[in-house]
C-alpha cells in the first residue's frame, strides 16, 4: 500500500525540518550512527538506493579521472580501468601510479599494466588489480 499524497506532503517538509540533513554520518542523540534525514545506519538501506549511491559515487570518480593526464585519449575500456581504479581507491592515489600514467601518455598500454600490478593496491585487490591490468593492456 502507498502512502496518500496528501499526507506524503504533509510529512516530507516535516521531517526535512525537524531531522535536518546530514551528508555525513553523525551520532544522533541516542548514540546511533545516522545518514542523511535521521536514516539510522543499522537499518541498512534498500537495494534502490545502493544502487542510486553507487551511481552517483561511479559518475563523481568519472569527474575525477578525467582530471588525469591523457584520460580523454584512451578509449573507453581504458578509461574504465582508471575510473574504477579512482572509484576503489580515490583520485588522490590513483595520481600516485607516475609510471603507470607515464606509460599511458607514451600508449605503452603493457607497461602501464605491468605498473598496475607492481603495486600494494593489487597486493590488496588481487584479482581485481589483475583483471584491470588485462583490460588496460588489450584494451577490451
Amino acid at each position: 500500500m502507498t502512502m496518500q499524497t496528501q499526507l506524503w506532503q504533509i510529512l516530507l517538509p516535516r521531517i526535512k525540518r525537524h531531522e535536518g540533513l546530514n551528508l555525513f554520518v553523525y551520532q544522533d542523540t541516542q548514540g546511533h550512527d545516522t545518514l542523511g534525514y535521521g536514516h539510522l545506519l543499522s537499518r541498512g538501506i534498500t537495494p534502490a538506493a545502493a544502487e542510486f549511491i553507487l551511481h552517483e559515487d561511479i559518475s563523481s570518480a568519472y569527474q575525477q579521472a578525467r582530471m588525469l593526464r591523457g584520460f580523454d585519449g584512451l578509449q573507453p575500456a581504458r578509461q574504465a580501468v582508471l575510473v574504477e581504479m579512482v572509484f576503489n581507491m580515490g583520485y588522490a592515489r590513483v595520481k600516485m601510479f607516475r609510471k603507470m600514467l607515464a606509460a599511458l601518455a607514451e600508449k605503452d598500454y603493457k607497461r602501464a599494466a605491468r605498473e598496475m600490478l607492481n603495486s600494494r593496491w593489487a597486493a590488496q585487490v588481487g584479482y581485481r588489480a589483475q583483471e584491470l591490468a588485462e583490460q588496460m593492456e588489450k584494451g577490451e
